[in-house]
């Protein structure tokens, strides 16, 4: 191992094997399975998703595709930062609605919102910022609790997304090519 291979590794702890474009794959692997899980959940288990849980899942997908798109490109300098950047911002877009979720379901029974129409209604009929902003608002649905190893779904996905956002940030913006 030459000298520079041994400084590029420097400060992770045995990880000079450990590149952005492995943890880019590792990332999109990591929302590769959330989204499997959730259609496992979904059909098998016969959890229906509520707009918010849909919302997650378009999260989810779109940190994906960000984190296959840094593995393919595997950019130098700013541009890996760039990519830890919008990793980042997506990763926390998804917290915000998970945390929504979290917030909803420790809410009294008596303060919990109306059940609203499905988000397929809403897209068929209301323009698409008033479906944003009903879907955000939550809804009776949102609100019901499904755990799974002790935690809600949510309560999951929010998790996987702080997680999957810290990985993405630091890593593209640390590590070597």
């Amino acid at each position: 191992m030459s000298d520079s291979q041994v400084m590029a590794g420097a400060g992770l702890g045995g990880f000079e094997w450990l590149s952005r474009r492995w943890l880019n794959i590792f990332g999109f692997l990591v929302c590769l399975g959330g989204l499997g899980v959730a259609l496992f959940a979904q059909f098998h288990l016969g959890m229906e998703p509520c707009p918010l849980c849909i919302f997650q899942r378009l999260a989810l997908a779109a940190l994906g595709l960000l984190f296959l798109t840094a593995a393919l490109h595997d950019p130098r300098g700013w541009g890996a930062k760039v990519y830890g950047a919008l990793i980042d911002l997506t990763a926390f877009l998804g917290m915000a609605v998970a945390a929504r979720q979290v917030w909803l379901q420790h809410l009294p029974p008596d303060e919990v919102p109306r059940c609203g129409p499905g988000l397929d209604y809403m897209l068929q009929t209301f323009p698409l910022t008033e479906t944003i902003r009903e879907v955000l608002s939550g809804s009776g649905e949102c609100a019901k609790v499904e755990t799974l190893l002790g935690l809600s779904i949510p309560e999951w996905t929010l998790m996987l997304f702080l997680g999957l956002g810290v990985m993405g940030l630091l890593g593209n913006w640390r590590l070597r090519r």
